[in-house]
């Protein structure tokens, strides 16, 4: 079995999923994605067993972003605990809003547990602006000063709608990484697409900062994709991830095992790109 880290994970406090109508009554999109007929949770300890079973051998867990920084905070703790219990196995990200108070205070909090990266933030659903110089200075700045890279959900703007879709633009992503050329940034679902736009130089040339991460693939785009990305000759960015538990690892590398990939590239999707990334 080749060597598997995933670089995007939700796990969710048993507390939460025990009071899910609770916690959607307390966050809109929360609530919005828990409509969804495909959305399920995982504890920790349940996604240890199911890393055993598939043989992975990391993943990077965060808890949900909520509007709320004090329930950011509540799904931290349960990473800080996961990563405490699975130091081998886990790599623990932090969910912020930039646009509550207190937010550095929680980054430096959630480093002193040991935790290695922001993310996955919701720019719609915790309504902060992404293309806001302003408003992103202070989390960029520490994640410049921790060598963290930030993950932000992007979505394709043209296609099927489903749950957790949004309006925010890839013109709102190409903003934030030429407003923050020093920091590394993971675009989630592909970047909605914008890894095609590196065909453009002047694009290539903004976006070098950024990496891609396969979350939901299957549901998105045909597997030619990686061939595609091959291609554009961005391999050396895209990073493995699964958004588990909305779909397993077997899923993505039947998909990987179909395209024109030799066994080096496959192997920088699978692991290398984010042992670079995270320096693993």
């Amino acid at each position: 079995m080749p060597k598997i880290i995933d670089t995007h994970v939700h796990v969710t406090p048993p507390q939460i999923i025990k009071n899910e109508e609770k916690y959607c009554q307390k966050d809109e999109y929360f609530d919005l994605l828990c409509s969804n007929p495909k959305n399920e949770f995982v504890t920790y300890d349940e996604l240890a067993r199911k890393m055993e079973k598939e043989i992975i051998d990391r993943a990077v867990i965060f808890g949900f972003a909520f509007e709320k920084q004090e329930l950011c905070r509540e799904v931290n703790d349960y990473v800080i605990a996961a990563v405490n219990e699975h130091p081998d196995k886990f790599i623990g990200f932090c969910v912020v809003n930039p646009a509550e108070e207190g937010v550095l205070k929680e980054l430096q909090r959630c480093k002193n547990n040991g935790i290695q990266g922001i993310g996955e933030l919701f720019p719609a659903g915790q309504k902060f602006d992404l293309s806001s110089k302003k408003d992103m200075e202070p989390i960029c700045r520490f994640a410049r000063r921790s060598q963290w890279p930030i993950l932000i959900h992007l979505n394709e703007p043209v296609g099927h709608d489903y749950a957790g879709k949004t309006d925010i633009t890839l013109e709102e992503g190409s903003d934030l990484a030429n407003n923050f050329p020093e920091n590394e940034f993971i675009f989630a679902h592909w970047g909605g697409g914008l890894p095609f736009y590196e065909l453009m130089p002047e694009l290539k040339d903004s976006l070098s900062n950024i990496y891609y991460d396969t979350a939901a693939s299957p549901f998105l785009y045909e597997e030619s994709i990686y061939n595609v990305m091959k291609e554009i000759n961005i391999l050396d960015k895209i990073l493995l991830a699964t958004d588990y538990p909305l779909l397993s690892a077997d899923r993505y590398l039947q998909e990987i095992n179909k395209t024109d990939l030799d066994k080096e590239e496959k192997k920088m999707i699978l692991h290398k790109n984010a042992e670079k990334l995270l320096d693993l």
